[in-house]
């Protein structure tokens, strides 16, 4: 079962910080379960991400985060995928593909002109699952970036 995020009281909300939480801390973050509810509290309240969780009747155990941005060429919009992730004993049973299946139709439904993600060259297992999804690398475009 996959559902966005809507309420902070949402059942699964618990289950939606904790998932961040070892989100970062995979990528080198340190633990910080307060900071990351206080944070995700104000994405979801302020609507600033669309946060959506797949699992089964009492837990999340995927969690996908989407943002919504203009796109003036095209007068539509384009959704970015900002953070994906799904615990350790969940992997390889398609949660993260009916994740991203579930937010491509969404985006379609709602009109957008494309769904893009960015991930690091040496992420062999991602990289492979986002092929799969239909997603391509993408050469005649810099990623550019500024630290503030």
């Amino acid at each position: 079962m996959t559902v966005r995020l809507t309420a902070v009281a949402h059942p699964w909300f618990p289950d939606a910080v904790d998932l961040f939480d070892d989100y970062r801390q995979h990528y080198g973050a340190n633990p910080a379960p307060d900071a990351v509810a206080a944070w995700l509290r104000d994405q979801v309240v302020a609507e600033r991400e669309r946060i959506y969780l797949s699992g089964a009747e009492a837990h999340a155990y995927g969690i996908c985060s989407v943002v919504v941005v203009p796109a003036a060429l095209t007068l539509r919009t384009v959704w970015l995928v900002r953070d994906l992730f799904v615990a350790e004993h969940m992997r390889r049973h398609h949660v993260a593909q009916g994740l991203l299946d579930h937010v491509a139709e969404e985006a379609r439904a709602a009109g957008a002109h494309r769904l893009a993600l960015q991930t690091d060259v040496a992420n062999d297992r991602a990289n492979q699952l986002y092929a799969k999804c239909g997603f391509r690398a993408l050469t005649d475009v810099a990623l550019m970036d500024r630290v503030l």
